[in-house]
């Protein structure tokens, strides 16, 4: 007979190792299926804003997630590297399909997490790592005193140009459009008064460049075609991100970003059963630390409902 679990938890970052800790310590029969165990942090060379850690390089924080897991995993809790291609509800249980085969629970929680959308120019590739970041919370204080980047043109651009204006020597932020009307307009007015914060508007980005580590983007004027070179230690990408949800399409309520939408105080879906936490969700903020915050929110009450029933 199908063994059928009490939870499926689907994904592998810091919010489904958050849930992975708290159910297999409260004994909850569990699948994990992740097709990688990481998280965004492994595109970072130091995250220092893990907490309770001060400094950990994105490859090291992924696996001690990992392990972490594994520690408590003992006979309660099965982990398993596969991709999931659809999740559906069957009378009362639900299953979920990956390329390898087919998984039934009484309940799920969804923490597949987003991706960053890439910036497309040329260079870009080459200097990720190397000047080149989407995470100014982890790789931020590493720029101090250096003239930086910003790409984006939304209230998370904005953020995280505030954030580097505390320890950077300029910042300049550089959109598509001629205007920000993506941000909130007080943020906007706020962050370009900062005497060390530029501008760059109705451009496009033709280059980052660099030797050993980015030193310079080039920027084309898309009214005049002027290009101009501008000599920066460090780019910061804020052009959205992409989250991970196109198996859920039709079985829970997405919004129009297509992050699952949840109920803040369980981290519930629309549907009765299924609950969804981090990067993946409509949360404000998308951090490794509120992932797992809100994974353990959902675990607790994930238990309760299993215990009620």
């Amino acid at each position: 007979m199908e063994d059928i679990y009490d939870l499926i938890i689907i994904g592998g970052g810091p919010a489904g190792a958050a849930a992975g800790v708290y159910a297999a310590r409260k004994r909850v029969k569990t699948l994990m299926l992740a097709e990688v165990y990481a998280g965004q942090s492994t595109d970072s060379a130091e995250v220092q804003n893990w907490i309770g850690t001060i400094a950990i390089s994105g490859p090291q924080l992924a696996a001690s997630l990992k392990a972490h897991v594994e520690a408590y995993a003992a006979d309660v809790l099965t982990m398993k590297e596969e991709r999931v291609q659809k999740l559906e509800k069957q009378g009362d249980n639900f299953v979920v399909t990956t390329e390898k085969g087919s998984y039934t629970a009484r309940t799920i929680l969804v923490s597949t997490g987003s991706h960053r959308r890439k910036l497309e120019a040329l260079g870009a590739d080459k200097y990720e790592h190397k000047g080149l970041t989407y995470c100014a919370s982890c790789d931020g204080p590493m720029f101090a005193d250096q003239d930086l980047a910003v790409i984006g043109a939304g209230n998370a651009a904005f953020e995280t140009a505030a954030q580097l204006l505390s320890y950077a020597k300029s910042v300049t932020i550089i959109n598509r459009s001629p205007s920000f009307n993506r941000a909130d307009a007080v943020t906007v007015e706020k962050v370009l008064s900062h005497p060390n914060m530029r501008a760059a508007t109705n451009v496009e980005i033709l280059e980052v460049k660099g030797e050993q580590f980015v030193n310079g983007i080039v920027i084309r004027d898309r009214i005049t075609g002027e290009t101009k070179e501008l000599s920066v230690g460090g780019i910061f990408i804020e052009i959205g991100q992409l989250p991970n949800t196109g198996f859920l399409e039709g079985v829970v309520d997405l919004n129009e970003s297509k992050n699952v939408v949840t109920d803040p105080r369980t981290q519930k879906t629309s549907v009765p059963g299924i609950w969804a936490a981090g990067d993946c969700t409509d949360v404000l903020y998308h951090q490794n630390n509120i992932a797992a915050g809100d994974a353990v929110r959902a675990l607790e009450d994930i238990f309760q409902y299993l215990h009620s029933k």
